[in-house]
Formats: C-alpha cells, structure tokens, sequence
C-alpha cells in the first residue's frame, strides 16, 4: 500500500469519493470491486476523524430500543454476525455484562424483555451467543471489580469489538487491490459541473502543494464532522461530541454495559489492547471541525459514572489516554435541535445536493457496509451500470480465507489461530502479542512473524506493558501509507492513547523507523512535536 497521488491527475473517475473514514472505504470498496474506476481521497490520514475515535465496538444499539428503533436494532444486529463471519480476524465476538442494583434506572424484568427482543433481531446469531441471567453471587463473581453491596444480579449478552482505525485501513487496501486510486493526505478543492454532466474536479496534494486536474462521474462526500462546514447542505447535520479514556488494566475479561446516575445514559468499560477503554459522552458540539478539544468536566462525568460502580475507584492520576471524535447525526425535524443528544437517531441518510453531490450523512461504523452499498447502488444507477453489491458474503482482503467463495466454518478459523499461536509461541512471542498481532493483521501475521524468525529481537514488544511487537511496527511503516509519526502511532498502532510515552520513547521508535521511512534527525523530532500535541492528556 503505497502512497502515489499522480494517478489522480488528468484522469476520469466514475466515482470519486472524498473522506478516507469507514463511510468512504466501504464505499471504494464496493464500487472498485463492482468494477467502476474508483478515487478515494482524504484531507489527511486515513480513519483521522471520527472512524478512530470510536468504542470500538461492532454492536446491534441495545439502548436503542428503548427509544424503539427496532429497524435500526435489527439492521446493525445482523451487520454485526455478517462481519464476525467474513472478518473472524477484524471483527471478534465481546461478551458484555449488565448489573441490576436495587436503584438500577432499568429493572430486571424490563432488562430481561430488552435482551430477548435484543436477541431476537440478531438474525444468524448461534444460541452461545444470547443473553445470560446470573444471580447475585454468580455475576459478582463474573465481575469481581463492580461494588454488590445493593447487587441484585445481572445478565451478560454477546456484541463484537473490532480496532477501528485498522477496519478502515483493510477496506483502504481491499480497494486498491480491486483497482481503486487511494491518496491519503489529498483535498478537493474545487469542484465544477460541465455540460456534459461530469465535474471537473481540482485535488490538491498537501504533502508538496501540487494541483491534479480531474474528472468524476459521479462525486460523494463521506467527509463526516466536516460535512455540517461544506456549504451545500449545512442545516443536515447535528455534531456531537463523545470522549473515552484508556485507564490501566482490571481484572475484566469481559465488557460491562453500565448506566450513569447523574442521567441515565448508558456507558462502556472495555478491555482494549490489554488497557480499559471507558467511554463515552454524548454532547452537543459547535465549534471547529478541525481541532477537538477535551472538556475536562466530560472526563469528570466518565469518572464518576464509573466509580459509582467500581470496588477501587479511579482517579484523575489513573488516565492513560484520552481521545474525542465527532459524530454527526442526521437532523431529520426541527424537533432534534432541542432533543438530548442521545435521544437522535444513528441511522443513516444519503442526500444529493442541487449539483448532484452526494452526502452521506449519519450512521454507525457497524452498519456502514450496508449503507455504502446504498451509495454505490445510487452511484451505478446514475452511471447506467447494472452490477450489485459485493461486498455482502467477500471475506476482508486480510482474511485467512480471503481466497475461498463459499463460507469457512468458525472451527477452522479456530484452528488458524491456534497455528499461528503455536508458530508465535516457537518464536519466543507472547499469547497475548501474537493474539493483537493476528486481530491487526490476519493472514499477514504469517509474514510478521517471518520476519522475526529471520531478527529474533523484532519479536519483542515496543512497551513492555501493551501486546503490541517491533516487527508489527516495522510492517505498518514499510507498508501501511505512513507519512507521519502520528499516523503510525494513533491509528496504525494506536500508542499514542495506551501508553504515556516520554519523548525518549517516542526518539526510541521514530529511530527504529526512520531508515523504512527515510528521516533524518531533524525530521524525526518534528515528527515527536506532531505527536505531543497529538497527546490529550
């Protein structure tokens, strides 16, 4: 995956699309595999925005229902088993557990219908995988770390966890491999319509300034928070803006679905890359697109929400990392303007602007396939293509069976693993490691731990506390489109929120990468000042 934007220029697209998030891969995605002639674009990195500061989570919206969207319910919930089928690697199953106290704004009996009706939309979800009642002394022992002194029991019940960030860079090289022209760090900066009904588009790179003249069919925006700047259609879009913090690991094996006293709002503490992920608020958001900042009574609301539940409560001191990401919902009345936040609909919409410009506005990371499908549909039908959607049962261009047309039974996915695993094992790599190492990068885990084999010490890990190994840093920046630090470690492995880093350790990695990526001294030091600020807390 390399970065080349002069096949942008002088060229005509069919589709040219514009915002490298999860909305815009899938979309590439599709089209190039449908045999359209493709160009996606992103203003910088790819996943920069929102598509990496997400819950990390591919998950049905069981508070969904109590705002009674069942369709959407339904939609996300059966998204979620299709891509745990043809993504094992990306996409993994997440057990979540949910504690009825005495006070519990939800009670048993209404958590219990919720589960069932929650259950019941997930169409293809295996029986091990429905909700769980445990008494008292059952779910404490589940969840030794949640206080029980007014615990009256709970459930657990099964969503999936994916990284983000690694989502949107698979379905990046899945379009290149189908014949896409992918460009990080490109802007379109103008676009004009001709009497032919092709836009004449101009790209700028922002890497060395240079304009590329080009032709798109068809054109749409998948440019997420900054979509409510773009003046074409500025009254579609309600931001708001959620945080997470990444606290120090606890015994958790599973996720926990808990509800804030302070308003009732539901929120996640999850095991992530061997840290916590605590996260997130839901608040209204009108300011820059380009610059998000962390309001501090946001992470005190997360810290008391959480500590409410927590045996050993944490404290300021405790944060790891923190990230905010904008989501940007569909204002479909009048009345979403005065509503909480929380109470607007994640579903999806698809506007064309009077230029004929398309808009993708709302949305979820995991019913984003399905909506790009929706977009390309469009996009073919304007076209005159007739060629349907591809993307339903492909398995992810880094599957172990990405070869295979026909679905691969769980069994043998179990047992790449477990090969992988031992291999990892041979070479002096740890389960843990080698677990995160497979969930990043699938079938090329077999060449990662190749390169080991041939330098044993790549088999080391980068911080001695996070799963996460030097030959995985090296394979990211050799051939993952990296053009700054940042870009290597918040979104092709997220460091930048698991750990701390000092400036000596951030040195320590930009040396282990600079000969790959060609810097000098002076380069990598402006590279660890990008990083800093990149640093929340």
């Amino acid at each position: 995956m390399n970065r080349d934007p002069a096949p942008l220029n002088k060229q005509t697209f069919d589709l040219l699309i514009c915002g490298g998030g999860i909305y815009g891969a899938w979309t590439a995605y599709d089209a190039a595999l449908r045999g359209l002639n493709v160009a996606l674009i992103d203003q910088a990195d790819w996943a920069h925005a929102t598509s990496s500061s997400s819950s990390k989570l591919i998950h049905g919206g069981l508070r969904y229902l109590e705002q009674f969207e069942f369709k959407l319910v339904s939609k996300a919930s059966t998204e979620r088993e299709r891509l745990m089928k043809i993504a094992p690697h990306r996409v993994w199953p997440l057990r979540f557990g949910v504690p009825v106290y005495t006070n519990s704004r939800v009670g048993m009996v209404r958590l219990k219908l919720g589960l069932m009706a929650y259950d019941y939309l997930a169409k293809g979800q295996n029986s091990a995988k429905r909700h769980r009642f445990f008494n008292r002394r059952q779910f404490s022992k589940c969840f030794p770390t949640l206080r029980d002194d007014t615990l009256k029991g709970g459930f657990t019940y099964t969503d999936a966890q994916t990284d983000d960030a690694r989502l949107v860079l698979e379905l990046v090289q899945g379009a290149i491999n189908a014949g896409a022209v992918c460009v990080n760090y490109c802007k379109l900066t103008d676009v004009q319509t001709t009497n032919q009904k092709v836009f004449h588009t101009k790209i700028q790179d922002m890497l060395t300034g240079r304009a590329f003249e080009t032709h798109a069919r068809q054109i749409v925006r998948t440019t997420g928070r900054w979509m409510a700047s773009d003046i074409q259609r500025p009254d579609d879009c309600l931001l708001t803006r959620g945080i997470h913090l990444v606290m120090p690991r606890i015994d958790l094996e599973e996720a926990l679905l808990l509800t804030a006293q302070s308003d009732g709002r539901v929120f996640f503490v999850i095991p992530w890359y061997g840290m916590t992920l605590l996260g997130t608020t839901d608040t209204p958001y009108g300011n820059s697109p380009d610059n998000i900042e962390i309001d501090p009574a946001e992470i005190r609301y997360l810290l008391d929400a959480a500590n409410h539940y927590l045996r050993i409560p944490w404290t300021y001191d405790d944060i790891v990392g923190c990230f905010a990401g904008i989501r940007v919902l569909n204002k479909s009345s009048e009345a979403d303007s005065s509503a909480a936040p929380s109470s607007v609909s994640r579903d999806w919409v698809l506007k064309t602007a009077s230029n004929g410009v398309h808009y993708s506005i709302g949305g979820k990371l995991t019913s984003a396939r399905q909506d790009a499908t929706q977009i390309v549909d469009q996009a073919c039908a304007a076209l005159g293509v007739q060629a349907v959607c591809a993307t339903q049962d492909r398995y992810l261009p880094w599957s172990p069976f990405s070869s295979k047309a026909s679905q691969t039974l769980q069994s043998d996915f179990s047992n790449w693993l477990e090969a992988i695993q031992i291999r990892a094992n041979q070479l002096d790599v740890d389960q843990e490691s080698a677990l995160w190492l497979v969930r990043r990068h699938g079938c090329n885990a077999k060449v990662i731990l190749d390169s080991i084999e041939q330098q044993s010490d790549l088999g080391n890990r980068i911080i001695s506390q996070l799963p996460l190994i030097d030959a995985d840093l090296i394979q990211c920046a050799t051939h993952e489109m990296v053009v700054h630090l940042d870009d290597l470690l918040r979104r092709r492995l997220p460091l930048l929120i698991l750990a701390k880093l000092t400036e000596s350790e951030l040195m320590q990695i930009a040396k282990k990468v600079s000969a790959v990526l060609n810097w000098d001294n002076s380069r990598c030091r402006r590279e660890i000042m990008r990083c800093q600020e990149e640093m929340h807390i």
